[in-house]
């Protein structure tokens, strides 16, 4: 884990995505974990993420996205080339339509790849290049000044055969930020998208045996410390994996020591830990505070964090008079 920001309500996930990948990107090239020459760092990101506008965002970065798009989308092809039309008027700005769920607008694929897995069966992966959304001012776009940009990008399309979990197999619509994707890069594209589910389990460890969502936090600031605290012992989880024995169940398969899991280190480390030094002097002998006298209660309101949805306005969201209960008159029937 690299960072962590909390969401405030009525933030603009996009934004903040942003800014929050642009300080890792400067804080890696500033530590040199990136030179000039070196590739692209890959972004891969779930369908909750505008990918198109985080790429016109985060266009100056040496950064590649990779994201995963709903099923639903329509796709733009590229500008057509510009003919003399007698009539005159404006040329076109987009190409034809590229419908997900339509197969006859998708033509010929540039880049068809075929993958034999233990986990998937055989996988087909097909790219289509130079695909954009047609953006409209609304949303996102609307304080938008200048011209509405041409985001394009590869579309590419998985398919599996089976699923661990014996689910029916749908396509799964990937969108890279880059063009001209050979097939090599679309081989890697999507194994690293599949190596983004990893990130499903980090959260339920960190839940589960960290503690994250242990503590009833009410201050914000607090929560935040408590988060980077969590960061931190993942962190030291990680460092040491090397270093500790595998305790593990009985019904566990044994790993090598380079591959233990954060959970399985976690086991191991207690007798690592009364090994290593400590930095920190003996702890002094206390007494408990005197706390409230008996009989008197606590008069003091607890703070309340109002986490309702604000609208970009900053007004704050009500349910549409048609949803509400109550405002349709019973039918009467007779």
């Amino acid at each position: 884990m690299l960072d962590a920001v909390r969401l405030e309500p009525g933030a603009d996930i996009t934004a903040v995505t942003a800014v929050q990948v642009r300080e890792v990107v400067e804080r890696l090239v500033a530590a040199g974990q990136w030179k000039p020459g070196d590739l692209a760092i890959l972004l891969v990101l779930d369908a909750g993420y505008d990918v198109q506008r985080l790429s016109f965002l985060l266009a100056d970065l040496p950064l590649e996205l990779l994201g995963r798009l709903r099923s639903d989308r329509v796709m733009r092809r590229p500008t057509p080339p510009r003919i003399y039309d007698p009539k005159g008027g404006r040329p076109p700005k987009h190409g034809g339509e590229f419908v997900f769920g339509q197969p006859d607008t998708w033509g010929e694929p540039d880049v068809r790849t075929v993958t034999e897995t233990e986990r998937y069966g055989t996988a087909v992966a097909t790219s289509f290049d130079r695909l954009h959304p047609r953006l409209t001012r609304r949303a996102a776009w609307l304080t938008h000044r200048n011209e509405l940009p041409i985001i394009e990008g590869t579309v590419i399309r998985l398919t599996v055969d089976r699923l661990p979990n014996g689910a029916d197999p749908k396509p799964v619509w990937l969108w890279w930020s880059g063009t001209g994707a050979s097939e090599t890069d679309v081989d890697r594209l999507w194994h690293a998208f599949l190596r983004r589910f990893d990130l499903e389990h980090t959260f339920r460890m960190i839940k589960q045996t960290l503690g994250w969502t242990r503590p009833k936090l009410r201050d914000p600031e607090a929560a935040d410390r408590w988060t980077w605290l969590i960061v931190a012992a993942h962190t030291q989880l990680r460092l040491v994996r090397g270093l500790v024995t595998d305790l593990r169940r009985p019904w566990e398969r044994p790993a090598l020591p380079n591959k233990l899991t954060p959970a399985r280190v976690r086991r191991g480390f207690r007798n690592l830990r009364m090994k290593c030094p400590l930095p920190a002097r003996a702890p002094k002998p206390t007494r408990p505070g005197p706390g409230r006298p008996p009989g008197v209660k606590n008069r003091l309101r607890a703070p309340v964090q109002d986490v309702g949805l604000v609208l970009k306005t900053g007004e704050a969201h009500s349910r549409p008079t048609h949803h509400k209960k109550g405002t349709k008159p019973r039918r009467v029937t007779g």
